[in-house]
């Protein structure tokens, strides 16, 4: 999840749960003009990308990827990743995002191979939603973390 989201619905705190949290984020997301969205969608980095080989993503993205498998690819699933990777982005302006939580490393290179043939629309559609279930996944995180604190 963005700053920039959390940031717009700090205002209206305090939130009654986690999903009223939510729904107010996921309200703001919605409510940018597609170029807003598309930045949304620029802030994640690309699966198994240079991020990843160079030890710079987020502790949560790490986790994520390496629960994919993303983290063992062979140099074939590797390649063929990066080459989609670049071709999806060459296409739509900005990297493909998919819930890895949700997604092993074959059903991600499916997704990618299909979701590459899909309209920028579709694309802005669909990676806002990926997005969506990303950040409602961390926030449940977030809450079971400061739970198991308390």
């Amino acid at each position: 999840m963005t700053p920039l989201c959390a940031a717009s619905v700090s205002s209206m705190r305090p939130f009654d749960g986690i999903d009223k949290l939510y729904f107010a984020m996921s309200e703001f997301i919605d409510a940018l003009p597609t170029c807003g969205r598309e930045g949304i969608l620029r802030c994640h980095p690309d699966l198994a990308g240079r991020h990843a080989k160079t030890n710079e993503l987020t502790a949560e993205s790490k986790q994520e990827q390496a629960k994919a498998g993303l983290g063992n690819l062979t140099e074939q699933e590797a390649s063929i990743i990066d080459s989609l990777n670049q071709s999806y982005r060459a296409k739509f302006g900005f990297p493909f995002v998919i819930c890895a939580r949700e997604n092993k490393k074959d059903a991600i290179i499916s997704g990618l191979k299909r979701r590459v043939e899909n309209d920028k629309e579709t694309e802005l559609r669909t990676g806002i939603q990926e997005v969506k279930k990303i950040m409602l996944l961390r926030l449940k995180d977030l809450m079971e973390d400061r739970e198991s604190k308390l």
